[in-house]
């Protein structure tokens, strides 16, 4: 009898644990923020500026971030570096010498001849001062909405969703992150795959699956681009940020509470496109 009683007792206490250990996964309230450096150009700062306020609403404390920006191909990695002058590249120094940065988020778009250029310079800067540092590669979009089409065939793909695809798992993943992890094996190297929200939300637009009123191209709170060059709109924004705070807090967005301001259903739209990012670039 005693022996059944110990055994229900020890099942009890297995359950219990198991318990706690999920709602530790689905309760962004017991999530330990964490300390970001995060730099890139104007298709990188919308999401991290966002990222932020995202944050807070879902209940995590202790986040913090250090935000440097500068636009078009000076805010890539490589010319981060190469501007050792620059007042952003002392800050990124100077904050990844203070020895507490846990997150180092870049941007992965225009790449150098050499592709690892830039990155490879800023990870074994971050690793010296930061040991633990995880580094992640936020991919954007392909500029110029307009020329998707043109640009997908004179590269042999029937559509931008085949290139961009291509674009992330043979350019990104294969020949940036995968030398980057060889160079760097102690150290956490992921993806966002922050642009699928662009272009997702172009093609329900084309297809009419959006539950607001939408133009392609406009003012920021009612279109997907806000100019040719293909700057997100508040939408591609909201979406984009959600596919951030899965990727870095592991938040799940089917119970998230916060207020996109728009009908569609973006944080379907972010789960979907984070279910559908390789295993193996994830967190």
């Amino acid at each position: 009898m005693k022996t059944q009683i110990l055994y229900i007792a020890l099942l009890f206490l297995c359950c219990l644990s198991c318990t706690t250990a999920d709602d530790q996964i689905q309760n962004p309230e017991n999530a330990q923020g964490k300390n970001m450096l995060l730099m890139g150009n104007s298709f990188f700062r919308p999401y991290a500026e966002n990222l932020d306020h995202l944050v807070v609403d879902s209940g995590i404390a202790g986040h913090t971030s250090t935000l440097i920006f500068r636009g078009g191909e000076n805010g890539r990695p490589i010319n981060f570096w190469n501007d050792a002058d620059s007042p952003e590249h002392q800050q990124i120094k100077s904050t990844l010498e203070q020895g507490n940065v846990e997150f180092f988020g870049m941007t992965a778009g225009l790449l150098p001849e050499n592709p690892t250029d830039g990155f490879k310079q800023w990870i074994d800067y971050a690793v010296e001062h930061n040991p633990d540092v995880i580094i992640f590669l936020s991919i954007p979009p392909i500029d110029f909405p307009e020329n998707w089409n043109q640009l997908a065939e004179d590269n042999g793909f029937s559509s931008i969703q085949e290139l961009y695809y291509s674009f992330i798992n043979q350019t990104i993943h294969t020949t940036v992150v995968d030398q980057l992890r060889a160079e760097f094996p102690s150290t956490q190297i992921f993806t966002i795959p922050t642009g699928w929200a662009t272009l997702n939300l172009a093609q329900m637009n084309l297809d009419n699956e959006l539950l607001d009123d939408i133009t392609m191209f406009g003012p920021k709170p009612t279109s997907i681009f806000t100019d040719a060059k293909g700057h997100q709109g508040q939408i591609a924004i909201e979406t984009g940020t959600l596919i951030w705070l899965n990727s870095l807090y592991q938040v799940e967005l089917e119970t998230n509470t916060y207020n996109t301001g728009f009908n569609t259903d973006l944080h379907g739209l972010a789960k979907q496109i984070m279910n559908e990012h390789d295993s193996n670039y994830k967190q």
